[in-house]
């Protein structure tokens, strides 16, 4: 005895349901992408031709073009600054302090800096560039 089978197996796959859920994730991704910044403190470092590597260790302290200072990315005024590293260097006179000046900042700004540093009693200083 043969029995007729009244649902035949679907052959034909489609693509309706899966094209969907593609296009979903795409828009999702398209609108969440735009949301993300970039933050951070931005310069222009002068340029050289030789390059030294920055240590976590180091005192980074950033000069802007709009006269701003900042030490790790915290904006600091320049009165607040000897209380500033003395707090960051722990104590320490051998930590090396990088400048981070912007080509734009008069040198003067870079030498007040230094000088605040010094009373404090970090010596070491580095000055950071970009390379050609």
């Amino acid at each position: 005895m043969k029995f007729e089978l009244r649902n035949k197996p679907l052959t034909i796959f489609t693509f309706a349901s899966l094209t969907d859920i593609i296009l979903q994730l795409l828009i999702f991704f398209l609108l969440t992408s735009s949301f993300i910044t970039q933050s951070g403190i931005r310069i222009q470092l002068p340029i050289s031709e030789t390059r030294e590597q920055i240590s976590d260790r180091h005192i980074i302290i950033t000069l802007t073009a709009e006269n701003e200072i900042y030490v790790f990315g915290e904006k600091v005024l320049k009165g607040d600054l000897p209380t500033k590293l003395k707090e960051v260097s722990d104590g320490k006179t051998d930590k090396l302090v990088v400048l981070r000046a912007d080509k734009n900042v008069p040198i003067q700004e870079v030498i007040d800096v230094m000088d605040i540093s010094k009373s404090v009693g970090l010596t070491r200083f580095v000055v950071a560039t970009q390379v050609r």
